[in-house]
């Protein structure tokens, strides 16, 4: 459905993108998107849900590395509304990140359009809604950005291509759950898992038998929970991660963390009936557990037997296929030159952050922390308070370097950090959940994980030839991972848990990438269109 105004903005888009010296040759993919609540049903119980164009989830976005998404969004909800777009480097364009520290929200009745570039990327992403609780209420779907026709893919094209969006669900309204959170108080545990927004037994997926080979492009979309997927009577070969093709390794089931991404391909081999997909609960007391359908065309018999088992707390089983998930070198990511020709380990590390999670309790109510510090939004984006220059909405280096010990406090962190540093980052889990970490604009190299905690001879473990690079990756409960991460994307961005209660309460910072040199080169300005509220309200964006 076109919308009043929307020829207008596909020539202003034009304009823009030759404002920024985008290259010509890079195609333009228009979507117009109505987000609405809806009523859906999909653990038997009614609940409001989050609607874009009427489906839930949301449809995909399907590109071509350096393709261009103009993303119209009409927000004909109640409350403000930002989509932000998990695994999407933005490169030099933090302001079209779709979290609050770098974009206003889209006021109720108003709409907003993203102007996107997937600079040279390919892979597997998702999209949800990042403000308030709205993600445990739906708005989410899949991105898949496949490689340009010239460039080399490590494995023949599939017979077809699926989303699969798995994750852990509530039947309480996400109003309910953020009255939980604002009143201090913990969530219980979720009431089951979906696979493609339906319950147990409420999603199929038809294949073709005779050894055809189909691509299944899994995300974990949920709120907490970490989650084994697995096919009855099929194997999985792992060829993609979050952008990067990997090892083609060979495994029975995958553990996908929560925000994690993962491509497998599947071939179809076994006789003509139907098999259970199922995704379970990781590490948990209780084991929830779901199926969904995969149907061969000329089935004759229906899912039958149990459900096949997966693990379930395990922890060294699954340390050590995170272990053994390695990037093909030999293989070309976006660009025609091999995925190993960039010899991260080879460079030196100008700086070491360490980052502790923490629980605790301030001013009575539940909090969550990193390196004592518990995020609190405040009335401007960060972004555009660092564009604008206002003072007063946050402190670079209101979040130390490494932990203090001290007692959790309250307040805007950001952690500044120069263009082109090479950094390590440890993320150490002193708690006894598996937890999962997620950074804006960047993927890195998970170079090392164990148990324990981290000392400096822990890098006589890591892996300074083929770790996998990613945007999100998993810390194991008392242990500890580490990553590599170039800094070459200038801008504000957010370093978050997954879990998103934690998140919401407090577990997350900013990490703001700067630059002197005030260049095209290095940031493209800041959007003619962008939203401004808060202290930035009044002030004028830039002439075209």
């Amino acid at each position: 459905m076109m919308r009043k105004g929307w020829s207008f903005w596909q020539g202003y888009v034009v304009l823009l993108a030759l404002a920024v010296v985008v290259k010509a040759e890079s195609p333009y993919r228009f979507f117009d998107w109505n987000v609405t609540y809806g009523d859906i049903f999909p653990l038997g119980v009614r609940q409001q849900g989050i609607l874009i164009n009427g489906q839930f989830p949301g449809p995909d976005i399907y590109s071509v590395t350096n393709d261009n998404l103009i993303i119209n969004v009409q927000n004909n909800l109640d409350e403000p509304l930002l989509l932000s777009w998990n695994g999407l480097q933005q490169r030099r364009n933090s302001y079209e990140d779709g979290v609050y520290g770098t974009t206003c929200p889209i006021p109720p009745g108003k709409n907003f359009t993203y102007i996107l570039q997937v600079k040279d990327q390919i892979g597997s992403f998702f999209y949800f809604p990042s403000l308030a609780f709205h993600k445990a209420a739906g708005g989410f779907g899949g991105i898949r950005v496949l490689s340009r026709p010239r460039i080399p893919v490590p494995f023949p094209d599939p017979a077809g291509d699926f989303t699969l969006l798995i994750g852990d669900w509530f039947k309480n309204d996400h109003r309910q759950l953020k009255a939980m959170l604002d009143g201090g108080h913990k969530l219980p545990f979720p009431d089951g898992i979906l696979i493609n927004g339906h319950g147990p037994n409420g999603a199929s997926f038809t294949v073709e038998q005779g050894g055809k080979t189909y691509r299944f492009r899994i995300s974990n979309v949920g709120l907490q929970n970490s989650l084994n997927f697995r096919i009855q009577g099929h194997k999985m070969k792992l060829v993609e991660v979050e952008g990067t093709h990997t090892v083609q390794t060979i495994y029975e089931s995958l553990d996908v963390h929560v925000g994690q991404s993962y491509s497998v391909l599947v071939t179809m081999d076994q006789a003509a009936q139907d098999f259970y997909i199922v995704a379970s609960t990781r590490f948990t007391d209780n084991i929830l557990s779901t199926t969904a359908t995969l149907h061969y065309s000329n089935s004759n018999k229906a899912v039958s037997g149990p459900i096949p088992a997966g693990p379930t707390d395990q922890i060294d089983w699954s340390l050590n296929q995170a272990r053994s998930i390695r990037t093909n070198l030999t293989a070309s990511g976006p660009r025609p030159n091999p995925q190993g020709s960039y010899h991260y380990g080879l460079i030196n590390i100008t700086r070491t952050i360490k980052l502790v999670s923490s629980a605790a309790q301030v001013n009575g109510k539940q909090r969550y922390a990193v390196n004592s510090v518990s995020f609190v939004p405040t009335d401007t984006p960060l972004k555009l308070a660092d564009y604008f220059k206002i003072g007063g909405v946050f402190r670079v280096g209101s979040i130390p370097d490494n932990p203090t010990g001290q007692n959790m406090y309250l307040d805007t962190s950001v952690m500044g950090a120069d263009y082109r540093a090479f950094v390590e980052i440890v993320f150490e889990n002193h708690e006894n959940i598996v937890q999962t970490w997620h950074i804006d604009g960047y993927a890195f190299w998970v170079v090392g994980m164990n148990g324990g905690v981290w000392t400096p001879n822990s890098r006589e473990e890591y892996n300074l030839r083929d770790a996998v690079s990613r945007s999100t990756t998993q810390v194991y409960p008392k242990s500890w991972t580490a990553i590599y991460m170039a800094l070459d994307n200038v801008g504000m961005w957010n370093v978050r848990s997954e879990f998103w209660a934690r998140q919401y309460l407090g577990q997350q910072f900013y990490l703001r990438v700067y630059t002197p040199v005030n260049s095209l080169r290095d940031e493209y300005l800041i959007p003619k269109n962008a939203l401004l509220c808060g202290r930035a309200q009044g002030r004028s964006t830039r002439p075209l």
